[in-house]
């Protein structure tokens, strides 16, 4: 255990670290054959705006949930996530700084994808994978186990949600290092849906279909 969290507080520094090493990089980073900065409607700028927002609920269900358990795995998991993506969401709010770009717009989110007229923002979840309103009420209400099994079944759901979206910035986003952790981000959230489901099946569960 004390290893992991080593690993763990080591990580968190190396993010910190990276955060501020890839801003300055995106700030930098010649242009070559593609616009210096990207425009408002852009992939680059529509993914830094979305994914803000979606990393955003993960960490909140992270908080949530660590507030109603005691099992330090699950608790670990949650720390992690709730680390994880809020400097990443520091990161992409930054270079939205950088590019002078709004953090907010009138189109619907996911339109940089093509699918803005799909997510329909139903009781609060704007895009895939995004936990409802009611999802998140019904987190904060349980406890143990009960919260426990929601939370990796929420997140799972999350993560899959997020890879789409980052996979969609691998394939349309211009700027090398947005695109970069983007792939970082599937990467990393496919290693993690794995070992939900693992936590899962410990707790006689499985992710929602």
């Amino acid at each position: 255990m004390r290893r992991h969290v080593g690993w763990v507080a080591g990580t968190a520094a190396a993010v910190l670290v990276a955060a501020g090493a890839i801003t300055y990089a995106v700030a930098e980073e010649p242009g070559g054959s593609g616009p210096a900065t990207p425009g408002a409607e852009s992939a680059d700028a529509g993914f830094a705006r979305d994914m803000a927002v979606h990393h955003q609920q993960a960490v909140e269900m992270s908080y949530i949930v660590r507030d109603r358990t005691k099992d330090e795995e699950v608790r670990r998991l949650a720390y992690d996530i709730a680390q994880t993506q809020a400097n990443q969401r520091g990161m992409l709010l930054g270079w939205l700084d950088l590019w002078n770009l709004p953090k907010v717009s009138a189109d619907p989110p996911m339109t940089w994808m093509g699918m803005g007229g799909m997510a329909s923002g139903k009781d609060g979840a704007l895009m895939p994978g995004m936990a409802t309103n009611t999802e998140l009420k019904k987190l904060g209400s349980l406890s143990g186990k009960q919260a426990e099994i929601l939370y990796l079944q929420l997140m799972t759901a999350h993560h899959k949600g997020g890879i789409h979206m980052a996979e969609g910035c691998v394939a349309k986003c211009t700027v090398g290092v947005e695109k970069r952790l983007a792939q970082g981000m599937v990467d990393a959230q496919q290693s993690e849906i794995e070992l939900m489901a693992g936590m899962l099946k410990e707790r006689g569960a499985q992710a929602r279909s």
